[in-house]
């Protein structure tokens, strides 16, 4: 006959189900990596386990030989105590539990803080937390054994249990934290790089970063649409910040005077355009001094004062002309629209020539200068705007480099189809598949474009005239019409920006 089965004593289901929460707290410690919510959770299950008051947990810093605390129940504010100073010091220092049933009737104990908090201590178990190594890293400090009993045996191993759990995950989180500021400290060092080799773009990557994060996050509010359900986590708008922080970063890559270029021709080119037009007009006083001289040999020299006046005359306009000829390329040579009969002038002008030093005839106009000036749009040539355009590719490029976290694996990704287009138009790869987290970047990197003003080669264009333009190119379907509309309704850049609407 099998043996009827014996119930279980209310003592080992006590013990039974702390057992159980320490293997259910060590599971959802061991998921969590923000040491501001690990932190928390592992006092509240300790004060569970133990059946106390309250709990305090102090950290080990062995730099500073320190213990260092922001929860220790009771206080608002961080603690910090020295290495072996009171118990909790002292346990750290040993590695040895102690277990006082009287406080105030033990030496160790220090009062002061019950008398600053108004808070009356009787009992007090303080153990250490080990490493796998064996290493202390804190102490858990128990207070108050409820029921007016004392902490025991039991009460000690299952608080160093607690504890062995709790230093391994608090060791991953002070990791993931460390991590965390190792790619802070990166992006940052990468933003600084991208700013000093463009300084005419300093902030662009904060503000565009700013942007699309505030973009992501109205989408929590929305309710309606395709994008009703579409939601991101505090990693996701982590790893959506660092890609729009890094979006420019193949800038690098770009020749700087490309780079920076404010006007069709580069400054020692302009320079030495200006320095031919001195030339062409030393050139027009000389043939005016050769034709007096002629003249003179001809008429007499009684006729000296009628030649000098035509002469005169002939050459202010022959100069007013050569002027007109060089505001009127100067005007060209702005980042302005070319009106088409201006490039039909361009042409005729290269026909222009002048003498040079050796009577040689020379183009005042050379044909490469025409080729800048004849820039439709903006201060590119064809050759420029594709190089400017190359650092997506640099940008993807060196972003692949860099082992990336698995929770960050897509900051490449999401940086490289910031300037693709939905219909296809767009660059480096012309493609219209582009993530959503990319779509809000381009809406948010041309609205920050159009606005800044800090370019050399154009003037900020007015918050509401940049709307204009973007809610032009979501009508004509090259960004996401859904996310502009999201865009102007939550006012982005109000809110991100503290940008009043003008």
């Amino acid at each position: 006959m099998l043996p009827q089965s014996v119930p279980a004593s209310p003592n080992l289901s006590r013990r039974l189900a702390k057992l159980t929460s320490i293997l259910d707290v060590a599971k959802a410690m061991s998921a969590e990596r923000d040491l501001d919510l690990l932190l928390p959770l592992i006092l509240y299950e300790a004060t569970k386990v133990v059946e106390s008051d309250r709990c305090s947990l102090f950290i080990l810093d062995r730099e500073r030989e320190e213990l260092w605390s922001k929860v220790a129940q009771g206080s608002k504010n961080e603690i910090r105590l020295p290495m072996g100073s009171g118990i909790a010091g002292q346990v750290a220092h040993t590695g040895a539990v102690i277990n006082i049933p009287d406080a105030y009737a033990d030496p160790r104990f220090n009062s002061s803080f019950d008398v600053s908090s108004g808070y009356r201590t009787h009992t007090i178990l303080c153990v250490p937390m080990r490493d796998a190594n064996g290493d202390v890293t804190g102490v858990i400090q128990a207070l108050n054994k409820r029921g007016g009993r004392v902490f025991d045996a039991e009460d000690e191993e299952l608080l160093l249990a607690l504890g062995a759990q709790a230093a391994g995950a608090i060791e991953n989180a002070l990791l993931h934290e460390e991590i965390n500021r190792l790619f802070e400290g990166f992006v940052s060092a990468s933003v600084v790089a991208i700013e000093a080799r463009d300084p005419t773009t300093a902030g662009h990557s904060g503000r565009v970063a700013d942007l699309t994060v505030s973009l992501a996050r109205a989408l929590e509010h929305h309710t309606t649409g395709p994008y009703a359900q579409t939601r991101f986590t505090a990693v996701e708008l982590q790893e959506l910040r660092y890609a729009s922080l890094l979006h420019d970063f193949g800038k690098v890559g770009v020749r700087e005077n490309v780079l920076v270029k404010a006007e069709k021709l580069y400054p020692h080119e302009l320079e030495t355009l200006h320095a031919r037009f001195q030339l062409a007009r030393k050139d027009l006083q000389l043939q005016s001094s050769r034709r007096r001289l002629a003249s003179v040999e001809v008429r007499g020299l009684s006729a000296l004062p009628s030649i000098h006046q035509e002469e005169d005359a002939r050459l202010a306009q022959e100069l007013a002309q050569l002027d007109e000829v060089m505001g009127f390329l100067l005007t060209c040579n702005k980042p302005t629209v070319l009106a088409q009969g201006n490039f039909e002038r361009l042409l005729e002008l290269g026909k222009l020539t002048y003498t040079d030093a050796h009577d040689h005839g020379r183009p005042l106009l050379l044909p490469h200068e025409i080729q800048s000036l004849s820039i439709t749009r903006g201060t590119l040539s064809p050759e420029e705007r594709r190089e400017i355009e190359s650092h997506v590719e640099h940008t993807y490029r060196f972003l692949s480099q860099i082992p990336w976290t698995r929770a960050l694996r897509r900051v490449p990704e999401i940086a490289y189809a910031h300037h693709e287009k939905l219909d296809g138009t767009g660059y480096p790869r012309a493609v219209p598949e582009i993530p959503v987290q990319s779509r809000m970047m381009s809406i948010c990197d041309i609205y920050d474009a159009l606005t800044a003003s800090d370019r050399p080669y154009k003037k900020a264009v007015p918050h509401t005239l940049a709307l204009d333009i973007l809610k032009k190119e979501a009508g004509s379907g090259q960004l996401d019409k859904d996310l502009f509309a999201i865009f102007v309704e939550a006012e982005i850049p109000r809110r991100a920006l503290k940008k009043s609407p003008a």
